[in-house]
């Protein structure tokens, strides 16, 4: 018999006194979820033929822990009868407890045999799970925090690309890269599907946040990016269903049920009054579009505050103003939206962005050099040859985006002095995307101290040679030669300088931070295979470290 529960439970926001839960169901339905003598339900929305539900439990116990079953018309379909995972909970925040979360980026969907994992490595995502399942001594992260690239809309698998030679020749754009909603729809379900990581996603809550791989490679690299996709046949159909579909499979769960409140889709989802279910399916490709078109009229980024900690969660990438005169990484609304959040008054501040705040030094001399010759600094001929090295390479992060960069860095030196409010211990940037993880920390005698966490990859790990290049622009020679090219362009040195503390190290890794009395403290768990046994991988440790305060 086919089940009417397509994909999910995914425990989405949770806080004290309310969880989301999303789900997608085969057919217009009613979805319930009950948690001992409590039930709570909603019914089914649809997007392009896909139907949908988020349910909302609320009246919560702070601190509180339940088990819970998710129905579809009345029939169980979560947990599963022969499930070998424990029951799925709703764990409701408790009040004063430290926040311990868990976080990463980059996450292929391809299958956990011995084939996937000699291509791809092993999935630190579903080693975790696998770890959290047969261990009942393991504490759970408050939050697992999705740092971008989710899914890949452009680098497809085998599984993939025979669903889209299914339904379209793919010999003709966009080729073996995804071209609608309805793709979009089967590769969320290929990433969100395996057992184990299906059982964590419906315990776990999660936050998201995309990056150019979501849409598409350098996603709003450069206004010559954007002209260029946009001059395509296909361009259009893929940005408006991929916004449209992080919006449903992402960025609604992120949202408080505050929040939602004040979501334009959101609002005619629950407005809706008729028995039969709501079609949204043209008023989100409207405003996906609109949100490209014009990126002040939709906020994809988030604010959570965890007791004593902050989570800054930052769109840095369909926020971009891209015009010559204002390129930004984050446009003017977005940077006044940023600048109100960049406060002190917490026990730490922690900013996530999909793309490293502070690359290695000469990486981030290299990115700075990059986008002034790009934007005319040495003339039309070399700007032309810079954007094709930009595009080639990927010298998009915050160092290519010079204002940017420094409006940032200024705010969190400004936290960090104590003038917006007493300062933190740390403020701690926690980002992905570099496909390899390291630990970098800002010079610093006094104040907050201030650092940068990178974890990527989940499952999609660099080659050999590229590996090379990133360890180069780590350490040794490229930062003082990156610093001279720099200021061949007239690039200007960056307002404090920083060093790499830990890493660069190249394997598939979940992060995780806990505030403890002794500080932050971060550490990076990997899978290992032993004996053979492929589909049964190991959780092991590979460096930890503690942010002490001064």
């Amino acid at each position: 018999m086919t089940s009417s529960l397509v994909l999910g439970p995914m425990m989405r926001y949770v806080d004290e006194t309310s969880a989301s839960i999303w789900v997608e169901t085969r057919a217009a339905s009613r979805v319930t979820v009950r948690a001992g003598d409590r039930q709570w339900e909603t019914r089914s929305f649809t997007v392009h033929g896909h139907h949908y539900a988020l349910v909302e439990a609320d009246g919560l116990e702070p601190g509180s822990v339940l088990p819970y079953a998710l129905e579809i018309d009345g029939i169980q379909c979560w947990p599963e009868a022969d499930s070998e995972f424990p029951p799925p909970v709703i764990a409701a925040l408790k009040p004063g407890k430290p926040l311990r979360l868990a976080y990463g980026s980059c996450r292929t969907s391809v299958p956990h045999d011995s084939t996937g994992n000699r291509t791809h490595g092993v999935d630190a995502l579903r080693a975790y799970a696998l770890a959290m399942a047969s261990d009942t001594d393991l504490p759970w992260p408050d939050l697992v925090a999705f740092l971008g690239d989710q899914v890949y809309a452009d680098l497809t698998s085998e599984q993939m690309q025979q669903f889209i030679r299914a339904r379209r020749n793919i010999e003709e754009p966009p080729g073996e890269e995804l071209k609608d909603y309805e793709e979009y729809a089967h590769l969320y379900n290929l990433a969100w599907s395996d057992p184990a990581n299906r059982w964590l996603l419906s315990t776990l809550p999660s936050a998201m946040i995309f990056d150019d791989h979501d849409v598409r490679d350098d996603w709003n690299s450069s206004l010559s990016w954007k002209r260029e996709m946009e001059a395509t046949t296909w361009w259009h159909e893929r940005i408006v269903s991929g916004l449209a579909s992080y919006w449903v499979y992402q960025h609604l769960g992120n949202l408080s049920p505050q929040a939602r409140l004040e979501d334009p889709i959101w609002q005619r989802i629950t407005g809706h009054q008729g028995g039969d279910e709501i079609d949204v399916s043209t008023a989100l490709d409207e405003l996906a579009d609109r949100a490209d078109q014009e990126p002040e009229s939709y906020r994809w980024s988030f604010c959570r505050d965890f007791g004593n900690t902050r989570l800054i969660v930052v769109d840095s990438r369909a926020a971009r103003d891209l015009t010559p005169d204002d390129r930004a990484l984050v446009d003017k609304v977005e940077m006044a939206w940023l600048d109100s959040k960049m406060r002190g008054g917490f026990r730490n501040l922690l900013v996530a962005t999909s793309l490293p705040f502070l690359l290695p030094m000469g990486l981030h001399h290299v990115e700075s050099w990059n986008e002034a010759v790009s934007e005319g600094a040495w003339g039309k001929l070399p700007a032309r040859v810079g954007e094709k090295l930009r595009q080639a390479v990927d010298l998009e992060h915050w160092a290519a985006f010079q204002k940017s960069f420094r409006q940032v860095a200024d705010m969190a030196a400004e936290v960090a002095d104590g003038k917006r409010g007493p300062s933190p211990e740390a403020i701690a940037f926690l980002s992905g995307d570099v496909h390899f993880s390291y630990v970098a920390e800002v010079d610093r005698s006094s104040g907050s101290r201030i650092i940068q966490a990178v974890c990527s990859p989940i499952r999609n790990p660099l080659p050999r040679l590229m590996r090379y290049f990133g360890a180069v622009m780590a350490w040794g020679l490229a930062s003082p030669v990156g610093a001279l090219v720099a200021r061949s362009a007239h690039v200007p040195n960056p307002p404090f300088r920083w060093t790499c503390v830990e890493g660069p190290w190249f394997n598939n890794n979940l992060a995780s931070l806990e505030v403890t009395p002794g500080g932050l403290k971060l550490w990076w768990q990997t899978g290992v295979v032993e004996d053979g046994k492929e589909l049964h991988p190991q959780l092991q440790q590979v460096t930890a470290l503690t942010v002490a305060p001064r």
